[in-house]
Parts: C-alpha cells; structure tokens; sequence
C-alpha cells in the first residue's frame, strides 16, 4: 500500500465514520502483531464486528495454534508484510516488549502516513508511540481490562469488559468506536494516570491469584481434599458482595477488632512458615491485616484502641518471624 492512498484512507474515512455515538468506524485491514492470548482474541472479535484480518504474526508454534484456531483463513506474515497490508496495525506484545517493536519499525521506515496503531499494554500510554507520530502514524493505547485463556470463550466475554483507551483527542473517538465494536465499555484514562491503572488493576487481579494460592495451600496442607472448590462459594460471595458495597462489605476478625483472633491466625501461620521453611503467606496475611486495620481506622470502623491492638499484634509477630523464620536472600545476579 503506497502512502498516498493510505493517507487518503485512514484519517478523513474513518473519522467521518466515527460519531459521538460510537457508530461504525470504516472497515478497516487490520494486521496483528502477534497472535498471543490477547492479539488472537481481540482479532477474532474485531474480525466479527466486519474488520478485514489482512495477516497476523506468529513466531511460536503455540501462537500459531492460536492463529489458526481464532484466526482462520488468515496469512501468517513477517512483520514487514503485516504493517505493508494494514491501515491498523494492532500491537498486541508484552509491555516490556513494546518500546523495542516500536522503535524496530520506526527504524524499518515501514509507517505509512495516516497509519493507525494500537497497542493493547496497560502500562503504556500513547507516548510510547512517539517514533512512530514522528513519522506520520496515529498511535492509540486500547487496554482490555480482562484476564486472557486465548481460547474462543474470550470473545464472549469481552461483552461488557471495560476498555482504557488513551491517544489525542482527535482520535480517541476512532479507539472508542474500536471498543464498542468488540462489545465492550471505552473509558478514557489519561497518559498520565496509565502506570496507576495498570498498578490498579494488577493488584486486584493479579494478587488475588497469589491469595487464592497461599490459602488453597494452607488447606491442602491440614487434609482439605479439594481446597479451591471449598474456598469457591465464601471468595465469589466476598467478591460480589465487594463489587457492589465497597469496603463496606468487610467481614472478620480486623473489622471486629478482633485482635485475639488475629494474634491466634498468625500464630499458626507461624509455625506453618518454621515447619515449611517458608514464610511468604504469613508475610502477606500480616501486611494485610495491618493495611485492612488501617483503613477501616480511617473510615471510623474501628478506634484508636482497637487499631492500638491490632498494631501490636502485628509488632509482635514481625519479630518473632525475624529471629525464627528468616526471609530468604536475594542469590546474587553476579556471574564468577
């Protein structure tokens, strides 16, 4: 595609599609840059609102499988070939990875004028484009707030997902329309607020695997046969129950003020870290419990004197395991 025709396309075309009301966006050719969990999806989803998949990248014989699976019918291509056929080029790689991909086909001199390109990190804003806006393309951040498995089920439930879009304001209509198209609800999130929202979100996704984690294993270690389906009815309710009320819904021993029931958990969570040389579930019980008490102080769930209580719990406790149950040390990144 010449850069002539591409510039005649991408920019007036699909703005004079794009409305405030989120109608169609013009149906573009979009390439995919590569078919991982999240590019595979989001290509199988845009090629359903009527989109053109015009190639995708597949370096991995698992990314392949995906490609053909959620993709079919569709060239996998070089890269090169993939930002040659598109008028969006969708950059789905890891976050790390993104600056180097970018300043790779900044330096291929690959970008046509009026190019469009979209990446799916959380953590990057449309800053990181700068290479590519330097030479004519329009860089857009579409970030799917949803967790990934790469098979077709994730399609469905990008119905109703939130989306964090972020780019010049000319053209975040183009990345809402985008959205809207593959079921989901845009919001805008500034450039300089994408290192908090990914923060936030990796925190309550991402942690919640790891809690999920040290409490299954706590249970299986006492005999529960099946610790996950166990713990299953208790975690959605808190969940749903947290989703609609807030930190209102807190239940427990730290909301009560229950500092003897706290002290007893952290007991046995000791001995469990001496019996198993490991003491990363007692560290976070105990860094939770004390910003749990802490911020029901400051909402007035709990006084002085109860948060005096769980505090000294808590000091009490952070010195026992640092004379019994030492943290691991860090080995050494040094090469002899």
């Amino acid at each position: 595609m010449n850069a002539e025709k591409h510039a005649d396309f991408a920019v007036p075309n699909i703005l004079k599609s794009v409305t405030t009301n989120h109608l169609k966006p013009a149906r573009l050719g979009i390439g995919i840059v590569s078919a991982g969990k999240v590019g595979a999806v989001l290509g199988a989803a845009l090629r359903s609102a009527g989109h053109a998949i015009v190639g995708v990248r597949a370096e991995s014989d698992a990314s392949a499988e995906r490609a053909e699976n959620l993709l079919p019918g569709i060239p996998v291509l070089p890269t090169e070939q993939i930002i040659e056929r598109s008028e969006l080029v969708l950059l789905a790689v890891p976050d790390d990875a993104l600056q180097p991909v970018i300043e790779g086909i900044a330096a291929g001199g690959m970008v046509s004028p009026g190019q469009l390109f979209v990446h799916t990190s959380g953590r990057h804003g449309a800053g990181v484009f700068k290479p590519l806006t330097e030479q004519g393309a329009i860089g857009l951040a579409v970030h799917p707030a949803m967790t990934f498995t790469g098979l077709s089920l994730d399609v469905q439930r990008l119905n109703g997902a939130s989306f964090a879009v972020t780019g010049p304001a000319p053209f975040i209509p183009i990345a809402q329309a985008l959205v809207v198209e593959m079921g989901g609800e845009p919001v805008h999130i500034a450039e300089a607020d994408r290192a908090l929202y990914h923060a936030a979100l990796a925190h309550a996704a991402n942690h919640l695997v790891t809690i999920m984690g040290q409490s299954q294993q706590a249970l299986a270690s006492i005999g529960v046969e099946d610790p996950s389906h166990y713990l299953g009815p208790l975690v959605r309710a808190a969940l749903d129950n947290a989703l609609a009320a807030g930190e209102t819904a807190l239940t427990g021993p730290v909301i009560r003020g229950d500092s003897g029931t706290v002290t007893e958990h952290l007991r046995a969570l000791r001995e469990y870290a001496e019996q198993e040389n490991m003491r990363d579930i007692a560290d976070s019980y105990a860094e939770l419990v004390k910003s749990t008490a802490k911020r029901a102080h400051n909402r007035g769930l709990l006084n002085d004197e109860q948060l005096g209580r769980v505090e000294s719990t808590l000091t009490e406790h952070t010195s026992f395991m640092d004379t019994t149950v030492p943290a691991p040390q860090t080995r050494s990144s040094r090469h002899d």
